[in-house]
């Protein structure tokens, strides 16, 4: 049993997290991260409505009695989603735990705090998880540049990203970008994190609601199977590689700018890759990672996998270099 800051303030076993994934953040896979003694999120934004999200909640409830958590992700939309109605659906619902990600989440947060909901805010840099904590978030992710959707502008990957933020904040974080295995955690460990958020890894397991396909595919794919898209519209976003990413990538490249390439990026296109297996249907996020990944396992059997040879890993392997 691994116990830090991040197991103590949300009251599960494992310091593992299952962040919000778009369209994969349902119930199903939310209650296996739960049971399995992590803490899992609900993507709010994949639910149509609030009210969806409502029986969302209601529905992991039905399927597990431990702690779980909601994502709730500002960003900017043409036509931005209710999210004061979310908010308020969340509150309602009686969850006490929130992942925020993307924007500033300063006007829920009086929300949130006032229902007694811990926030864990998502961020891509060290200015930025300075300043979740000073507007009183609970705790942080901190996403590297080798992340999965969303890695920031400035490039910084883990290895250095995690210590600088360690240095600077005081309340517990979450390691995010690369992680898949026990190595991956205990390394975040040692850099100064208190567990590890994981989003890609946990798309590659047999409870995640995508096609068989996608998660063969996932298996095959190496490290250098990513793309990097929006690179030049400073909104930069990393997904698998695939037919459309590398043609949206071609066409940014040579000037082109998001009305020529919004039809190709539309979310209910990255949808059909997960519903049909299309694996070109669409864009759809996967991390560097995947070139750690060899199996589909089950929930159960990964978060069993990870902390049982971490532990090994800090009592055997690294106690043994010690003289």
């Amino acid at each position: 049993m691994l116990s830090t800051r991040f197991t103590e303030l949300f009251g599960v076993e494992h310091p593992i997290a299952q962040g919000g994934m778009q369209w994969v953040g349902r119930a199903e896979l939310v209650a296996a991260v739960a049971n399995a003694g992590a803490l899992g999120f609900l993507t709010a934004l994949t639910q149509p409505t609030p009210e969806d999200l409502t029986k969302e909640i209601a529905r992991t409830r039905e399927l597990t009695d431990k702690p779980f958590g909601v994502n709730l992700t500002i960003l900017p939309s043409i036509n931005p989603p209710p999210y004061e109605e979310y908010r308020q659906a969340i509150v309602e619902s009686g969850v006490k735990i929130v992942e925020t990600a993307g924007f500033n989440p300063v006007e829920h947060l009086p929300s949130f705090q006032d229902a007694g909901i811990r926030v864990v805010h998502k961020c891509t840099s060290v200015r930025h998880a300075v300043k979740a904590q000073s507007i009183g978030v609970d705790a942080v992710s901190i996403d590297g540049f080798e992340c999965a959707g969303h890695p920031g502008e400035d490039d910084i990957p883990g290895l250095v990203l995690i210590p600088a933020a360690a240095d600077k904040i005081t309340i517990p974080m979450l390691a995010s970008g690369g992680f898949a295995d026990a190595r991956g955690l205990v390394a975040a460990l040692a850099l100064g994190a208190d567990g590890i958020n994981m989003g890609t890894r946990f798309l590659c397991t047999q409870e995640a609601p995508v096609h068989q396909r996608v998660k063969e595919q996932m298996v095959a794919a190496t490290e250098r199977d990513t793309e990097l898209i929006f690179r030049p519209l400073r909104n930069t976003a990393r997904v698998a590689s695939n037919e459309v990413s590398r043609k949206v990538v071609e066409i940014l490249d040579g000037g082109g700018q998001f009305e020529d390439v919004r039809e190709l990026v539309a979310g209910t296109r990255g949808r059909k890759v997960f519903e049909d297996g299309d694996l070109d249907a669409g864009i759809w996020s996967s991390g560097m990672v995947q070139g750690l990944i060899t199996d589909i396992p089950s929930v159960a059997e990964l978060v069993d996998r990870i902390v049982t040879e971490a532990s090994d890993l800090i009592q055997a392997r690294l106690a043994g270099l010690t003289r």
